[in-house]
């Protein structure tokens, strides 16, 4: 088995950033999920409900994201803020102390969303506790759903479209790290695992929403993967694909790394 696939999503909900090394640190890979779009009541704003935002196209130069969209100009944000307005935000729940961006930035991001947004950033600093049942040593994590890592077997993907009549991409999922050379699903059974020279630990598997079925090309919602996965791939009323995972360590992590099942 190797690492096939690297990707951080500088802004949650936006589009992905593919690595050929990644550094490994407890709230995500560095730069991963650490900006948020929140609305006027300081409450993230996903794809789950604003589609839109699949649009909005990103790359990172440097120390820098460089921000596209085909109605408006483009948009140059740091990687890290440092100086800005002290405030707060919430991710499922969580109250998450950010920073947030400059008028001009908010401005841009209004006029995408169309209703009033701010674009926010987590500090280094911030807490945001993993869910303690689940957490080893009390890690932290960043503005991810709710883990720092998630981890996708490419035969995960290889037998799900096999089962579908349209192939889809893995983005659909948005994986930190994806692996080759497994079984089907074989992920789902992992505990600890070493990629590289780093060790990770598997808790379980990720339950998937209505964000899968929006089309990263063109912003439109269907019934698939959902429609397919809750015919074989249920866990109570929820539906799993991929793993959430939590690091055990710092390091980095390279495409081509073996991965191996900790002894």
């Amino acid at each position: 088995m190797k690492v096939s696939a690297l990707y951080i999503y500088p802004i949650k909900s936006l589009q992905g950033v593919s690595l050929t090394e990644a550094n490994v640190r407890e709230k995500g890979f560095q730069y991963d999920r650490r900006w948020m779009i929140i609305d006027s009541s300081g409450e993230a704003i996903t794809q789950r409900t604003h589609t839109q935002l699949s649009q909005i196209r990103l790359s990172m130069e440097k120390d820098q994201i460089i921000l596209s969209h085909k109605d408006m100009a483009d948009l140059t944000i740091p990687l890290i803020l440092t100086e800005g307005k002290a405030m707060e935000a919430v991710v499922w729940g969580d109250k998450v102390k950010s920073i947030a961006a400059s008028d001009e930035v908010n401005e841009w991001f209004t006029a995408v969303v169309n209703e009033p947004c701010k674009l926010v950033f987590m500090p280094e600093e911030a807490a945001r506790p993993v869910d303690t049942s689940r957490a080893k040593n009390g890690e932290q994590v960043s503005f991810a759903d709710g883990y720092p890592y998630l981890i996708i077997g490419q035969a995960s993907l290889d037998d799900l479209n096999a089962r579908m009549d349209k192939a889809l991409p893995m983005n659909r999922f948005r994986p930190n790290i994806v692996v080759e050379g497994t079984k089907p699903y074989e992920e789902d059974e992992w505990g600890e695992i070493q990629i590289g020279e780093v060790k990770f630990r598997v808790t379980h598997p990720c339950k998937r929403c209505v964000f899968t079925t929006v089309d990263q090309d063109t912003g439109t919602k269907g019934a698939e993967p959902l429609k397919t996965l809750s015919t074989y791939r249920r866990e109570g009323k929820s539906v799993i694909f991929g793993v959430n995972t939590l690091a055990l360590e710092a390091g980095t992590v390279n495409l081509g790394d073996p991965v191996h099942l900790a002894l």
